[in-house]
């Protein structure tokens, strides 16, 4: 092993909200090792996680022996069944786990080894790039570029995960666990490892900004964003680890100068436009002074509801949507019962601030997609309560539609799927349903993906007649129908 200089600085801070720090780091530069760790769970349980992890990661990432690949898996996995091992034997951590991102440098190259939402970032010439995907169904939707980092930083939902270290059994090798990333570490790039607190608080140009005023001084670089992630609010704690190759340097501003010349080349190219100007005017003049026919094209419209919009009710703007327009819903209570309708994206513009609760009794869902293609409903909260009763949250029959990111709680069923159709249902919240969160019925293959499924009365998703779903990273805790405790279903 070749052994890559570098210069590196790590921070950490509780932040202005929590009183005690979940967050741990570690460095070694003699070994090329770098580790941030995120830990959850409370009354400690999060800093022992921490602690086992960089214990854990630490001790198997010392011992050389395999591939650096091999190391980083059995490194996490380590800690994960350790975590899970130690939550098991004392009350008081059951639940802990963590979220962590490392990176490996030799030789010139780098492995990293990344569960849940912290992150690893490049920096190299003006550019920084995301090198992590965050597993998280917020994450994964701007991964996607379906939410903007501003969006996705301000989402209520910002804080769930659907990977972590320490809350189920793994081996090295289980697929979807553990992501590994390999790419080249240059001696003038820089990496940066970081928690969501500062990611959740600090937008990404920020970020770079600070890296490279600071460049070949990586102290002060850590100093500055932990800083800036408190005065955004603090509302987490908040890691910074940053690396630097030995050649990374602030990037010179570009020095711009005009040559004197002779005034002649000018003179030539003047000459040489006026006589092409002269005939294109000669070849197309005719043709532009001749009447042409002009089609009117239909452009995409946004529709907006709400308190002095040019719709008050959520039907309304329905009646008047054409395929491809957006129906932008204002935040507020919205008694009306919802058809989708084919093309139209329905959202609410704060996710969970614009609430549907069904109109005309019990039987009646409040979300209805009836033979629907290619719609969307994102953002809504969806609520049932002894004054308001739902039979179902959202019916989708024969919809080929996305849900997403809605939550729905209290109905009799959260979402009903009926026919053959196979509809996306993903990032949603489905909780305190009278019987199933989830019930397919007939022979579709819906995806369900990122859900959170909870406290249902029934199974947290049921298939009938036929029905067989595609599941990814759906967590389901405290169903009664469920088979055991709260799993993550994939």
């Amino acid at each position: 092993m070749v052994k890559t200089r570098v210069r590196f600085a790590g921070g950490s801070d509780a932040g202005r909200v929590r009183r005690n720090n979940e967050d741990a780091w570690h460095a070694d530069a003699d070994r090329g090792i770098f580790l941030v760790v995120d830990g959850i769970g409370g009354q400690n349980a999060g800093e022992r996680a921490a602690a086992v992890a960089v214990e854990r990661v630490r001790a198997r990432l010392e011992r050389q022996t395999g591939t650096t690949e091999q190391r980083i898996r059995e490194a996490i996995t380590m800690a994960n069944n350790e975590i899970l091992r130690a939550a098991g034997e004392n009350p008081a951590w059951e639940g802990m786990a963590c979220v962590l991102t490392l990176v490996v440098i030799e030789n010139g190259t780098a492995v990293a080894g990344h569960v849940g939402d912290s992150r690893l970032y490049k920096v190299r010439r003006r550019q920084m790039q995301k090198l992590t995907h965050d597993h998280s169904p917020v994450g994964e939707r701007e991964d996607s570029h379906e939410l903007s980092e501003a969006e996705a930083m301000r989402h209520p939902r910002r804080n769930e995960v659907f990977r972590d270290v320490g809350s189920e059994q793994h081996a090295p090798d289980d697929e979807r666990f553990i992501e590994i990333v390999r790419f080249p570490f240059e001696p003038d790039s820089a990496l940066l490892l970081c928690s969501d607190g500062l990611s959740d608080q600090v937008p990404s140009e920020s970020i770079l900004r600070a890296v490279e005023r600071h460049a070949q001084h990586p102290d002060k670089t850590v100093e500055e964003l932990i800083q800036a992630a408190n005065r955004a609010g603090g509302k987490d704690n908040v890691t910074v680890l940053v690396i630097e190759g030995e050649q990374f340097a602030a990037p010179a501003e570009a020095v711009h100068e005009t040559p004197r010349s002779s005034k002649w080349p000018w003179v030539v190219l003047g000459l040489a436009l006026l006589a092409a100007l002269g005939w294109l005017a000669w070849r197309y003049l005719p043709e532009l002074l001749t009447p042409k026919t002009i089609t009117a094209v239909q452009t995409p419209s946004v529709r907006t509801v709400g308190p002095g919009q040019p719709f008050l009710t959520i039907a309304a703007a329905l009646a008047e949507a054409r395929p491809g327009d957006t129906v932008d819903v204002l935040p507020g209570d919205y008694r009306e019962q919802v058809a989708m309708k084919t093309g139209v994206t329905i959202r609410s513009r704060s996710p969970r601030e614009a609430a549907l609760r069904a109109s005309g009794g019990p039987t009646l869902p409040a979300v209805l997609a009836d033979n629907v293609k290619d719609a969307r409903l994102t953002g809504f909260k969806i609520l049932a309560d002894a004054g308001s009763p739902l039979a179902t949250g959202i019916v989708l029959n024969n919809a080929e539609v996305e849900i997403d990111d809605n939550e729905i709680a209290g109905a009799g069923v959260g979402i009903e799927i009926r026919g053959s159709a196979n509809p996306i249902v993903r990032a949603n919240s489905i909780h305190d349903s009278l019987a199933e969160g989830v019930l397919i019925v007939g022979p579709s293959t819906p995806r369900l993906a990122g859900n959170a499924i909870r406290r249902n009365k029934g199974a947290g998703i049921g298939a009938r007649e036929g029905a067989k779903p595609v599941l990814s990273d759906n967590l389901l805790e405290k169903n009664a129908g469920d088979p055991g405790p709260g799993r993550k279903l994939r």
